[in-house]
């Protein structure tokens, strides 16, 4: 069932009031610029909340959820390489009159149409954990970034930094836009979280933020874990490597590389005939990682034409490949707002000494130790440290906001 605003929402002489003075009948038209529907997914009272934290240990003070929440599919308007499409993602409004500020979580690397976030089903605890992020007083949002939900017929763009970043932005939008539908009071503080790819995706979401500036917010302060920030630098590591237990990232990445940059070169250019004839198959968003990884192997010599392997730094003909993981690495910067990094020092997934260069080559770059902060999660593996960052996350959120 749409939700009662959507009509709202597409005829453009129906307005949602905000108050703009001390008259009462003084008010701004509210018209959608992103936003195009939304669909009630779930409610979830404030009591469910309250339990649902206490059973998982969550540091939520009980008198932060301050309130029950609706939780939206909600689908927008966003750009993919000069092309307008719409996309989708959850949106979770709490049942409040109080100040809201923003916060958006961007999740790790999905392949299966049936993990995008607004696939949830109802009844899944993971929807009561984005209500217990958002009842201590944030309009949440969860992008499903392109190439899945309404955008599935698209292959997601994997570590492109553009494409990525203006998912989650206008997922953003489409928020302010539903909650000011919603005649909720948006403040406009911003917060930006994520994890592993939502790592990557948060920070080149900050980054854009920076650099181009997004009216009606004000971003307070981001948070990425575990992200590959420096792609050229992950590369590398892949590279020493004999084996690797996830190799499908390494496809997926190639897959989406050819696809949206333009090149011509086969994919026997960065693999083996024997898997580059296999992978275009593989990320049609019907397998998941371990389906595609059985299709692949864990043995770098075997998976990687030797050629690349060898002399991917030195060949002329592998530039075009250097250049692109150069150009969509988010490096290159110098921050402004604050910028909290982690990393559990176990973690082989995405490699912990990439977070570490990532960071040092912030600070070489002019920013303050003050504004990019980077904790390390001791003992922790990519998997093992979810739970330290998120419990770090809400400790830092709950003061900021």
């Amino acid at each position: 069932m749409y939700h009662r605003h959507t009509l709202r929402a597409v005829a453009l002489f129906s307005f949602s009031l905000v108050v703009v003075s001390c008259k009462e009948d003084d008010v701004e038209p509210i018209v959608p610029e992103v936003y195009e529907s939304s669909s009630l997914v779930a409610s979830k009272t404030q009591a469910e909340i309250v339990a649902f934290v206490k059973s998982r240990s969550l540091p939520i003070p009980e008198r932060e959820i301050k309130s029950g929440v609706d939780i939206y599919k909600v689908t927008y308007k966003t750009i993919l390489f000069n092309e307008s499409i719409h996309a989708s993602g959850l949106v979770i409004l709490p049942q409040s009159n109080e100040p809201l500020a923003m916060l958006s979580f961007q999740h790790g690397t999905i392949i299966a149409h049936s993990e995008a976030p607004s696939e949830t089903p109802p009844g899944n605890d993971i929807l009561l954990f984005y209500a217990a992020m958002a009842a201590p007083g944030f309009v949440g949002v969860v992008p499903d970034f392109i190439g899945f939900g309404d955008s599935k017929d698209r292959l997601h763009p994997y570590y492109l930094e553009k494409p990525t970043a203006d998912a989650v932005i206008d997922n953003l939008k489409a928020a302010r836009e539903l909650a000011l539908l919603n005649d909720l009071n948006f403040t406009g503080r911003l917060f930006l979280a994520g994890y592993s790819q939502g790592g990557y995706a948060t920070m080149a979401a900050h980054k854009s933020i920076e650099q181009n500036g997004l009216e009606n917010f004000d971003l307070v302060a981001s948070f990425p874990s575990s992200g590959g920030y420096d792609i050229k630098g992950v590369q590398e590591f892949f590279f020493k490597q004999t084996t690797y237990s996830q190799p499908f990232y390494i496809a997926f990445v190639a897959t989406a590389y050819k696809t949206y940059l333009g090149w011509s070169q086969p994919l026997t250019d960065f693999f083996q005939p024997t898997y580059a004839t296999k992978i275009p198959g593989l990320f049609n968003g019907l397998y998941s990682s371990a389906e595609i990884n059985s299709s692949l192997t864990t043995d770098i010599p075997s998976l990687i034409n030797p050629e690349l392997l060898s002399s991917i730094n030195s060949a002329s003909k592998f530039k075009y490949i250097n250049d692109a993981f150069i150009d969509n690495s988010l490096t290159d910067w110098i921050p402004t707002k604050k910028v909290f990094m982690y990393h559990g020092d176990l973690d082989i997934t995405v490699p912990y000494q990439n977070s570490v260069d990532s960071y040092n080559q912030f600070i070489k770059n002019g920013a303050s130790k003050d504004v990019v902060r980077f904790k390390t999660l001791p003992f922790a593996t990519h998997t093992s440290g979810v739970t330290p960052y998120l419990i770090e996350l809400i400790n830092e959120l709950l003061v900021l906001k």
